[in-house]
């Protein structure tokens, strides 16, 4: 039970909003996406007008050119020659040291992808994560499979945005060609329209609670200096590694970014998948419970 007294309220109460984390998730839910994604949809111009839009710009731009995000180009490129869609760029065709330098860059993030996996791996099989801590009576098997099961549920709730958003400016008689397919359209574009802008208020929330519980599931429990490090790595790069960006690296890639481009390449195909249906209604029962109503003040 939770030890620490906060506002006296019952210990119910304190295990709901701080262990399993509902207030933090509402909060960064709210506070840190919603609100900001509402006005910056009204007021596109405002809110980029400041060098703290500009900064932010310059940072993942930095990001991006270091190439730890790179094998992201690889997938695309493969569900480019599945889907039969070529990839539109302004920029010419690479050669000489452009080509080298690209597809270089291209494979250094492989090699850190493998690496960080290995390391949630070994940290699971070993009940070394924060999830030990928090559920020590859970299995290691089980966080294994809350791994996938999670990075499956942000994965599917990043590529139907992008999937709905296409398939949005198809006409009614193409938007699905299954029986859960069609399903999904009407419940999507029925009435004046608001479950679209409905679900992207309730799968915001699935996917920052998804986050929190990925992070538990990949943070790592520990401590440098008493000789079980991953891979008997020094201290100093197991306090890095306990700092999680191993974990940020595999869920931007694996349960953001390529489920976005196949969504991309393959949107007719998301549609027509159960799962689509379900996590939809899921989406907009959350939105309807009025947990995220706070971001439209």
């Amino acid at each position: 039970d939770p030890k620490v007294d906060v506002l006296g309220l019952p210990d119910g109460v304190k295990f709901v909003f701080l262990d399993i984390g509902l207030g933090m998730i509402v909060f960064t839910c709210i506070l840190g996406q919603l609100t900001t994604q509402v006005n910056a949809s009204h007021c596109m111009i405002d809110f980029i007008n400041n060098y703290f839009a500009l900064f932010t710009l310059y940072v993942a731009m930095t990001v991006e050119f270091s190439g730890v995000m790179h094998c992201s180009y690889l997938v695309q490129n493969l569900l480019s020659a599945l889907s039969g869609k070529p990839i539109i760029s302004n920029e010419p065709p690479r050669t000489g040291f452009t080509f080298a330098f690209f597809w270089g860059r291209v494979l250094m993030p492989i090699a850190i992808l493998s690496f960080c996996l290995a390391v949630v791996f070994v940290a699971l099989f070993n009940g070394q994560t924060m999830m030990t801590v928090k559920y020590p009576s859970l299995p290691n098997g089980a966080n294994i499979f809350l791994f996938f099961f999670f990075m499956a549920i942000v994965g599917m709730l990043e590529g139907m945005q992008i999937a709905f958003f296409a398939v949005a400016k198809l006409p009614a008689n193409e938007r699905g060609t299954s029986f859960f397919g069609q399903k999904t359209c009407e419940l999507l574009f029925k009435g004046n329209g608001q479950n679209l802008p409905g679900f992207m208020i309730g799968r915001q929330l699935t996917v920052v609670c998804s986050f929190f519980l990925v992070a538990s599931i990949t943070g790592l429990n520990i401590k440098p200096g008493e000789g079980n490090s991953i891979f008997g790595i020094k201290d100093g790069a197991q306090q890095f590694l306990n700092y999680g960006f191993h974990g940020a690296v595999i869920t931007t890639i694996l349960a953001s970014i390529t489920w976005q481009l196949a969504a991309s390449a393959f949107p007719i195909a998301f549609l027509n998948n159960p799962a689509t249906y379900v996590l939809l209604v899921v989406a907009l029962f959350l939105e309807w419970t009025g947990l995220c109503s706070g971001a439209w003040v």
